[in-house]
């Protein structure tokens, strides 16, 4: 079972990258572009028939390793 994992910082952590980026935009004439946020994107495969097991297993991933959940929020869908 295949799922996909985003890790954003949460809204009032900032995002130094986010901004770097936004910045470079803007000297390339994409000034328009706002508030950029930066974060982390993974792909899991689990090995688990039952998708609730499954989930609880990703879940748990998130929780103890992919997200430091003090300053970052993570959601993750089934793909």
């Amino acid at each position: 079972m295949k799922f996909e994992v985003f890790v954003t910082l949460k809204k009032e952590v900032l995002d130094p990258q986010g901004k770097a980026v936004e910045n470079a935009l803007g000297d390339i004439g994409l000034n328009t572009i706002k508030n950029i946020r930066q974060g982390k994107y993974f792909t899991l495969e689990v090995s688990e028939n039952d998708e609730n097991k499954a989930s609880d297993l990703v879940k748990s991933s998130c929780e103890k390793l992919l997200a430091n959940q003090t300053i970052e929020n993570f959601k993750f869908n089934k793909i």
